[in-house]
Order: structure tokens, then C-alpha cells, then sequence
């Protein structure tokens, strides 16, 4: 079975203290209208998830993983409601109790002390579901329908411009770019053809 090809993104997240002694955290996984710019290359590129694009997100089950690792034993899930995906005006909130296992203990203790304080999400997008804008120096990538939510994931690694998080916006940005020069070098070619036949 192939894998789909998803996007990743970092949003926040805390632990939660509570009386119980239960391991829960929260945070958004999703926050409408917040650009986010990046540089790739000599150009800008930004990119804002819309209000409204989680309308129809299929998110019948999605776990709650440690770095997106599918080898990794799954820290909550929507299944057996150990992890609750909350639709809200802000966005998407999530809130997980994590249960009594090890890696569940270090992973809660790293949270707490701050070393892990970052939230990732992977999606992938509706057909027509985003809309590119090209400036000379800035591409706008506007998300208005996510197709699915595939995890949720609490990360250890910062997002930096070098790594793989925001790769695949990247990858769909070079793809555009190369069809709009494609679609400007063939109107220049029937441009010169035009010119030429007229004189």
C-alpha cells in the first residue's frame, strides 16, 4: 500500500497540571488566519490556513504520535477518545491523557521540563483546496479545505528552512512555479510567432 504524501506543520503545546496525577496535555494543532513566512530561495514564501478549512477534514482516527514516527507506540487516539480534537473558533485544539507506559512517562516529563514544547499536524489538502498568489518576491499559499488529518504529533526538533518539515509546500510551490514560467514561455513563443507572421 503506498503512503500518502502529507504535509507537516508546528503549532505549540503544554502539559496540564491537574489534582489526578494524569499525564494531559493540550495545545493547537491548527490556528486559522496566522501567516507563516518562510524563506526559500531568493523568494518569500507564506503560507495561512483559512478559517473554515477544517468544514469537511475526514478526522475519524487520528493518533497522537511522537514525531510523526510510525514505529513509535501511539501516545492517544480519537478512537478510544484518549485524544479529543476540539473544532473551535481559534482553530483546532487538541487535548490527550496520555497513558501509564515508559516512553509515555519520559516524553510527559520532557513536556513539563520544557525540552518538548512543540506540536506538529499532518494533512493533506482537498482538491481545490488551496489557492496560490505569485508576487515578484512573496508566494501566498491560502489553505481553505484540508482533505484529512492523518496524526497529530508532539516533536522534539524545531522547524528550520534545511529540514524536511515544510517540504512538500515547497515541492507544490516549485511545481507551480514551473508551470507558470511554462504557461509565460509558451505565450512569448506565440508572441514571436504572431510578430513574425505579420511582417
Amino acid at each position: 500500500m503506498s503512503k500518502v504524501k502529507n504535509e507537516q506543520r508546528f503549532i505549540e503545546m503544554r502539559a496540564v497540571d491537574n489534582e489526578e496525577g494524569k499525564m494531559i496535555i493540550e495545545g493547537y494543532a491548527i490556528i486559522y488566519d496566522q501567516p507563516a513566512t518562510h524563506v526559500y530561495g531568493s523568494r518569500k514564501f507564506t503560507e495561512v490556513i483559512k478559517r473554515g478549512a477544517l468544514d469537511y477534514t475526514d478526522m475519524e482516527d487520528v493518533p497522537l504520535r511522537y514525531n510523526h514516527n510510525d514505529t513509535w507506540c501511539i501516545m492517544a487516539r480519537t478512537r478510544n477518545k484518549s485524544l479529543q480534537l476540539i473544532k473551535d473558533e481559534r482553530g483546532l485544539k487538541i487535548v490527550a491523557e496520555l497513558i501509564d507506559t515508559q516512553s509515555n512517562r519520559d516524553i510527559y516529563k520532557s513536556i513539563q521540563e520544557g525540552l518538548i514544547d512543540k506540536m506538529s499536524f499532518a494533512f493533506s489538502v482537498s482538491d481545490k483546496g488551496d489557492h496560490w498568489t505569485y508576487g515578484d518576491e512573496e508566494t501566498v499559499r491560502e489553505v481553505t479545505a484540508i482533505r484529512k488529518l492523518y496524526d497529530v504529533s508532539v516533536v522534539d526538533t524545531p522547524f528550520y528552512d534545511t529540514t524536511s518539515v515544510y517540504a512538500r509546500s515547497f515541492e507544490l510551490l516549485d511545481d507551480n512555479l514551473k508551470q507558470i514560467e511554462g504557461v509565460d514561455l509558451r505565450k512569448r513563443k506565440l508572441e514571436i510567432q504572431f510578430k513574425y507572421k505579420n511582417n
